[in-house]
C-alpha cells in the first residue's frame, strides 16, 4: 500500500494486490489501481485499460466506487500512461479485464472504506463497527452523524493501512452500480464531439505523414521518385520507412515511404504522386482463392492429431449414415471506425511521447524503444480513446511508424492511416476451411465426430516454421467440443501465412463456431428433428468437462485453471433454454417464421442466439429480430453488455452478407 497527500488537499491510496494473470499465472501490482479522494469529496480512480466501446474504463471503476460507497456523480475518471510498474497487465485484449481485476477492485474500495469508517469513528469518538459509507458520506445510523469523505482526507493522510485479511467486502447484493446500466463515463463528449481519439491529437509544429505501405508483405523499394510529391503545396518531406521481410510480426511496421506535410490532404496527394518501384517478393503471386482450394484439399488427407475420444475409424466403419460437410470462410479486416492514427514526439533530451488509441500501451511503448534503440523508460505513450479495436489496435506497429518519423526529423508527427490503408495493411482474420465428418446410427444418434480444420496461424505472421494453428487458436472452439458424442477426432493441417494474420474479436471462434454450429443444424435437420431440442440433447447429462487426456497438446482454456473454469453444460443449456422461451422459438417455427440457432462458449462466456430472417417487399434479406441470452459471470455493466451484444449482432451481420476480403 502507498498513501501520500495531494497538492491542494486530498488522499491517494495506491494498492498492491495479487490477481491471477491471463495465463493463470499470479502477478503483483504495485500498484494496480490509485484512488484518490479530494478535500473538495470528488473521487478519482485511474483507469488501466483502454476504452473502445466495451465500457471496462466504466465497469472497472464501477467496482471500486460501489465498494468504497462514493457517489457516481462525483467520481471521476483518469487514464493511466502504459507502465507495468505501477498499473500492472494494461492489455486490453482478450476478454478478461473483468476477470482478473474484479476481485483487486473491490479490496481497493473495501481499503479506503474501512479507513474513512476509520476516521469517522475517531472523529465521533464512536466504535467503527456502526459505521459505513453511501452516496460519499460516511455515516453512523444509530446517531444520526455523518461525514463527508472530503472532510476527512486530514484524517486519512495519517492513517495507517488496514492489512487485507481484516477487509470485510460488501455483499454483491449490496451493490448499486453493479449488475445495472451504467452509462460509458465519456457518452456526453462523445456525443457531443469533444471527446479525444487518435486522430484528434495535434502538437505545435507537428507534422502529419500519411504511408505508402507495400504492396504485397515482404515487398520492399527497388528505387523511388519524390519529385511530383514534394511539389505539392503542403508536402515537405519523404522518408523511407524499412520493412520486416516475408514475415513481418506483429508490432512491427511495413516498408514504405512516409510523405510527411503540413495537413493531412497534402500528405494524401503527396503521397499519390509518388513514383515507386517495388520488389514484390515471394508473394507476389499470392491469391487466397488458390490457397483456399488447396486447404480443402488437405482436408481429406489425415491431418495433426488435435484430441482424440474413442475410434472414430470403428464408428465410421459401422452401421449407419455417414454425413460430411466443408465450410469456408473467407479473410476478415477490422474496419474500425476510427483508423489507426499515432502521434509522438522525439524530444531534444532522447525521450518519447506517444499519444495513440492503443489496446496495448505498454507492448506499444516496448517496440517503441526496440525500434529506436533506447531503453522503455525514455517512452512514455498516452492512451486516447479508440474508435473501436477489435484486437487490430492492439498491434503497435502504427505507433512505431509515428515514432520512427518523429525521431527522423525532430519534430511531433502523426501518422494518419487512412480507410484504404487500414483495409489494406490490416492484420487480417485469416481465412478457413473445415471438413466435419459426423456418423449417425441406425437411430439416428450422433455417435462419431471428425472435424478437420485449416487456416494460417497467428503465429506465422512472425514465424515461417508455424504452419500449424497453436493450441490456443485450437481451443476456440474446436477442440472444446462439448458434446456427448463416443467417438471423436479434430485435427489439423498445414497452412502458410502470405499476409499479416492476427485475432479479430473472438477469434477462431469465428470461423469454429461457424462450422460446428451449422454442422449440427444440418445433422438436426437431417434427422428431422428440431435444432435447440437437437443442442440440448447432445449436451447430455450436466457435467463440467476438462478433456484429460484427450487433449494431444496444452488446453490453455483462456488462461484460466480448468478446475475453476471448467466446461460446465449445464450453463450452456441455461442459455439455451432461456434463449428459446424470451425469442418464442417454438410459437415462431409454428407461425412458419425462419428461424435460426446457435449455442456456443467463447472466452468462458456462454452464449445462445436466435437470429429471424425474412425478405422485404423487394426480395432482400432482412433480420427483424435477434435474441441472446448471455452467462458471463458476474454482470457488472449490463448497459455495456448488451452495447457489445447489439454492436455483435450488427458485425457478424456485415461479415456475413456485405464484407469479405480477397487477396
Amino acid at each position: 500500500m502507498k498513501i501520500s497527500s495531494l497538492v491542494g488537499g486530498g488522499f491517494l491510496l495506491g494498492v498492491n494486490f495479487q490477481c491471477a494473470g491471463p495465463n493463470g499465472e499470479t502477478r503483483t501490482f504495485a500498484p494496480n489501481v490509485y484512488l484518490r479522494i479530494g478535500s473538495d469529496n470528488t473521487v478519482t480512480i485511474i483507469a488501466h485499460r483502454s476504452e473502445m466501446g466495451t465500457g471496462i474504463r466504466t465497469t472497472l471503476p464501477m467496482v471500486v466506487a460501489d465498494e468504497l460507497g462514493a457517489d457516481w456523480k462525483t467520481v471521476r475518471i483518469e487514464q493511466a500512461v502504459g507502465d507495468e510498474a505501477t498499473y500492472g497487465d494494461q492489455n486490453t485484449d482478450g476478454s478478461y479485464s473483468v476477470r482478473m481485476f474484479f476481485e483487486p477492485m473491490r479490496r481497493a474500495g473495501a481499503t479506503a472504506r474501512h479507513m474513512l469508517r476509520q476516521a469517522a469513528a475517531e472523529h465521533w469518538g464512536l466504535d467503527i463497527s456502526g459505521c459505513d459509507t453511501r452516496d460519499g458520506l460516511v455515516v453512523h445510523e444509530a446517531s444520526g452523524k455523518e461525514v463527508s469523505f472530503g472532510d476527512l482526507v486530514e484524517r486519512l493522510q495519517e492513517m495507517p493501512v488496514p492489512a487485507e485479511d481484516s477487509l470485510a467486502l460488501r455483499s454483491l447484493s449490496d451493490y448499486k452500480l453493479v449488475g445495472k446500466d451504467v452509462p460509458i463515463y465519456d457518452i456526453r463528449e462523445i456525443t457531443q464531439g469533444k471527446a479525444r481519439f487518435g486522430a484528434d491529437l495535434d502538437l505545435p509544429g507537428q507534422q502529419i505523414a500519411v504511408i505508402l505501405r507495400s504492396p504485397v508483405v515482404g515487398a520492399t523499394i527497388r528505387s523511388y521518385k519524390e519529385d511530383k510529391a514534394l511539389q505539392v503545396p503542403g508536402v515537405n518531406q519523404v522518408i523511407k520507412i524499412s520493412g520486416n521481410g516475408l514475415h513481418p510480426g506483429l508490432n512491427k511496421p511495413l516498408e514504405g515511404l512516409a510523405v510527411l506535410a503540413d495537413h493531412t490532404w497534402a500528405a494524401m496527394k503527396g503521397r499519390e504522386a509518388l513514383e515507386v518501384d517495388w520488389e514484390l517478393g515471394d508473394n507476389k503471386d499470392y491469391q487466397c482463392a488458390s490457397q483456399m482450394e488447396a486447404m480443402i484439399a488437405s482436408t481429406l488427407q489425415e491431418g495433426r492429431l488435435r484430441r482424440e475420444k474413442g475410434s472414430v475409424k470403428t464408428a465410421f466403419a459401422g452401421e449407419g449414415k455417414t454425413f460430411e460437410k466443408t465450410y469456408r470462410a473467407p479473410y476478415y479486416a477490422h474496419a474500425t471506425i476510427e483508423p489507426p492514427a499515432a502521434l509522438a514526439h522525439y524530444k531534444e533530451d532522447g525521450s518519447v511521447e506517444i499519444w495513440a488509441p492503443t489496446q496495448h500501451p505498454q507492448w506499444a511503448r516496448d517496440s517503441v524503444a526496440e525500434a529506436l534503440d533506447m531503453d522503455v523508460s525514455q517512452v512514455t505513450v498516452h492512451v486516447t480513446l479508440l474508435g473501436g479495436g477489435f484486437g487490430r489496435k492492439s498491434k503497435p506497429d502504427f505507433v512505431v511508424e509515428a515514432a520512427l518519423l518523429s525521431k527522423a526529423i525532430l519534430k511531433p508527427v502523426r501518422v494518419q492511416w487512412t480507410r484504404e490503408d487500414d483495409l489494406h495493411h490490416d492484420f487480417y482474420h485469416s481465412h478457413s476451411a473445415q471438413r466435419i465428418k459426423a456418423q449417425l446410427d441406425g437411430s439416428g444418434k450422433l455417435v462419431a465426430w471428425n472435424h478437420h480444420t485449416v487456416f494460417p496461424a497467428i503465429g506465422g505472421t512472425s514465424n515461417a516454421e508455424e504452419l500449424h494453428p497453436s493450441d490456443g487458436e485450437m481451443g476456440l472452439g474446436c477442440t472444446d467440443f462439448p458434446y456427448d458424442v463416443p467417438h471423436i477426432r479434430i485435427e489439423s493441417h498445414e497452412a502458410k501465412a502470405h499476409t499479416r494474420v492476427g485475432w479479430l474479436r473472438s477469434v477462431s471462434n469465428i470461423h469454429h463456431a461457424f462450422a460446428t454450429c451449422t454442422m449440427l443444424d444440418e445433422l438436426a435437420e437431417d434427422t428431422g428433428k428440431d435444432p435447440v431440442a437437437y443442442v440440448l440433447s447432445l449436451l447430455g447429462e450436466d457435467r463440467k468437462l476438462s478433456f484429460g487426456e484427450e487433449m494431444k497438446g496444452a488446453y490453455p482454456n483462456y488462461g484460466e485453471a480448468i478446475d475453476e473454469y471448467p466446461w460446465d453444460t449445464a450453463r450452456m443449456k441455461e442459455v439455451i433454454r432461456r434463449v428459446a422461451a424470451e425469442a418464442g422459438w417454438e410459437a415462431g417455427i409454428k407461425q412458419g417464421k425462419k428461424l435460426g440457432f446457435a449455442a456456443h462458449k467463447s472466452f468462458l462466456t456462454y452464449v445462445a442466439c436466435i437470429v429471424e430472417v425474412a425478405e422485404d417487399a423487394s426480395g432482400n434479406l432482412i433480420i427483424p429480430e435477434v435474441h441472446y441470452a448471455v452467462d458471463c459471470g458476474i454482470a457488472v455493466n449490463t448497459d455495456r453488455i448488451r452495447s457489445q451484444f447489439e454492436g455483435g449482432a450488427q458485425f457478424a451481420t456485415s461479415l456475413a452478407l456485405l464484407f469479405r476480403h480477397t487477396i
